[in-house]
C-alpha cells in the first residue's frame, strides 16, 4: 500500500469516525425531540398533520443510516475488505446524491418552508390563546427562544409574554413578531444552508474517492504469487 492509500485510510478512518458520531447525535436528537419531557407535547397537539412526526422519522432514520455507513465504512478501511469498502461507496455515493438533492429543495423551497412554519406558529398562537395548554406554552417558548421573537403582536405584545424570551422589561419589549422574524430568518440564511449542503456532500466526496483510492489498491492481494520450490 503505496503512500497516497495510506493518507487515505487515514482520513477514512477519521471520516467514519465523525459521520458516526453526527448520526448518533441525530439519533438521540430525534429520540429527545419524541420523547423528552420539554418537547413531548409537541405531539399533543392536534394540527391535523403529520409534518412534526415526519421530520422526527426521518432525522432517527437518517441518523441510522449514517452510523451504518460508518461502521460498514471502518470495517472495510481497517481490515482492507474490498466488499465492504465497495458497500461503504454505494451507500455514500446515494448519501451524497440525497444531500445535494436535499440543499437545492431547501434553496428552493424556503420561502415554502418559512410559510409552513410561520402557519403552524400562527396555529398554535390562536389555539394557546383559547386553551392555554402547556404543550402549547412550551411550543412557543421553544420557538420564541430559537428566533428571539415574541408572539405575533412584537414589542405590543401581551397575550403570550409569559412564553416570551426572558429578559429585562426593555429587551421584551424590543421583541420583534415571530411571523416576521422566521420570513427573515429563513430568506436571508437560504444560501447559507445550501452551502452547507455542498460543502458536506464535497467531504463526502472527498470520502468516496480516497475509498475509491484505497479500493484500488487491494488488488494485488488477489493474486497468490507462484509456489517456490
Amino acid at each position: 500500500m503505496d503512500g497516497c492509500a495510506q493518507m487515505c485510510k487515514c482520513f477514512l478512518i477519521l471520516f467514519n469516525i465523525l459521520f458516526a458520531l453526527v448520526g448518533l447525535g441525530l439519533v438521540a436528537l430525534g429520540m429527545w425531540l419524541r420523547f423528552g419531557a420539554e418537547t413531548r407535547g409537541f405531539f399533543d397537539i392536534d394540527l391535523h398533520t403529520t409534518q412534526f412526526n415526519i421530520g422526527v422519522m426521518v432525522l432517527v432514520v437518517t441518523g441510522v443510516l449514517m452510523l451504518l455507513v460508518a461502521i460498514i465504512g471502518d470495517c472495510g478501511t481497517c481490515n482492507n475488505s474490498k466488499p465492504a469498502l465497495g458497500v461503504f461507496s454505494g451507500l455514500l455515493t446515494v448519501l451524497i446524491i440525497i444531500e445535494i438533492t436535499a440543499g437545492v429543495m431547501a434553496f428552493m423551497w424556503s420561502d415554502r418552508v418559512s410559510d409552513e412554519l410561520v402557519n403552524f406558529y400562527a396555529t398554535i398562537y390562536a389555539q394557546y390563546l383559547n386553551t392555554k395548554s402547556p404543550a402549547q406554552a412550551v411550543t412557543l417558548e421553544l420557538f420564541n427562544n430559537a428566533f428571539d421573537c415574541c408572539g405575533v403582536g412584537g414589542p405590543i405584545e401581551v397575550f403570550v409574554r409569559d412564553t416570551c424570551p426572558k429578559g429585562s422589561f426593555l429587551q421584551q419589549l424590543m421583541y420583534s413578531s415571530c411571523p416576521s422574524v422566521i420570513k427573515d430568518v429563513f430568506h436571508s440564511n437560504a444560501p447559507l444552508v445550501l452551502g452547507g449542503f455542498l460543502g458536506t456532500a464535497g467531504i463526502m466526496v472527498v470520502a468516496l474517492v480516497c475509498s475509491s483510492v484505497l479500493y484500488s489498491s487491494l488488488k494485488p492481494s488477489y493474486y497468490s504469487s507462484p509456489p517456490i520450490y
